[in-house]
């Protein structure tokens, strides 16, 4: 059984994180899990996500948001920002969520670094060195 359809096409900040995303190298979207995602080689970037309640109950919903693979060097201290969630699934593997709602303005600065990190944690070395070529 296929994944429900979880974002609008319409929404004028996934617009701006895919002009981010699809900024890098030989980067490509395809819904995953119902989800716009970002990839090389693998995903790099997500837009949506969710958190898994503590007790039984419906997932806790971040429709407007990022999931980015993060340093460990850095996780703690991002986990420190309010705006930031673990999310479902993707979280044992070292990703957080950059909740975009939570804030009426986004920093897209910080929302480019965070991507730019997460690519280069996860795209071929070539891709990587393509980048700091630019």
């Amino acid at each position: 059984m296929p994944h429900p359809i979880m974002f609008r096409d319409d929404d004028p900040v996934l617009a701006r994180v895919r002009t981010v995303a699809l900024a890098f190298p030989e980067a490509h979207e395809k819904v995953s899990h119902g989800r716009p995602a970002f990839f090389v080689a693998k995903m790099f970037a997500m837009y949506g996500g969710s958190v898994k309640p503590p007790t039984k109950g419906d997932y806790i919903q971040y429709p407007q948001s990022i999931l980015v693979k993060v340093d460990e060097s850095e996780r703690q201290a991002l986990q420190q920002d309010p705006r930031f969630f673990a999310p479902a699934y993707l979280a044992p593997s070292g990703w957080l969520g950059l909740d975009l709602s939570a804030r009426k303005k986004v920093n897209w600065d910080e929302v480019r670094e965070l991507i730019d990190a997460s690519f280069r944690l996860t795209a071929p070395r070539k891709l990587v060195k393509q980048l700091d070529e630019v």
